[in-house]
């Protein structure tokens, strides 16, 4: 696996991580994080977003780090990388311009 991938993947869990920190020390709810990454991922996916150059593929490697945390978010306890994956995998959605 590509060294880059590694580091991303060890950023996103440590993220994860600070969101159940945040989350515990009752800092920020549950559903605050979960607003604030659907907002994120909708600016990113929107069909009122130029991103008419990418392919539906892209526009999902653009949002993965985003639905991962949401996946994440939705946990109670830490999950491990492949899991998180495995359901951002069966819950994405599909896009307007995917037939």
């Amino acid at each position: 696996m590509n060294a880059a991938n590694l580091q991303i993947e060890g950023l996103l869990m440590a993220v994860a991580a600070v969101n159940r920190c945040l989350v515990n020390k009752e800092i920020l709810s549950r559903e605050e994080i979960e607003q604030a990454l659907a907002l994120a991922e909708a600016a990113i996916t929107g069909d009122d977003r130029a991103i008419e150059d990418l392919t539906p593929a892209n526009r999902d490697a653009v949002a993965f780090p985003i639905r991962l945390l949401r996946a994440a978010n939705a946990r109670e306890e830490a999950a491990e990388f492949a899991a998180l994956t495995r359901s951002v995998g069966r819950n994405k959605g599909r896009y307007n311009d995917q037939q």
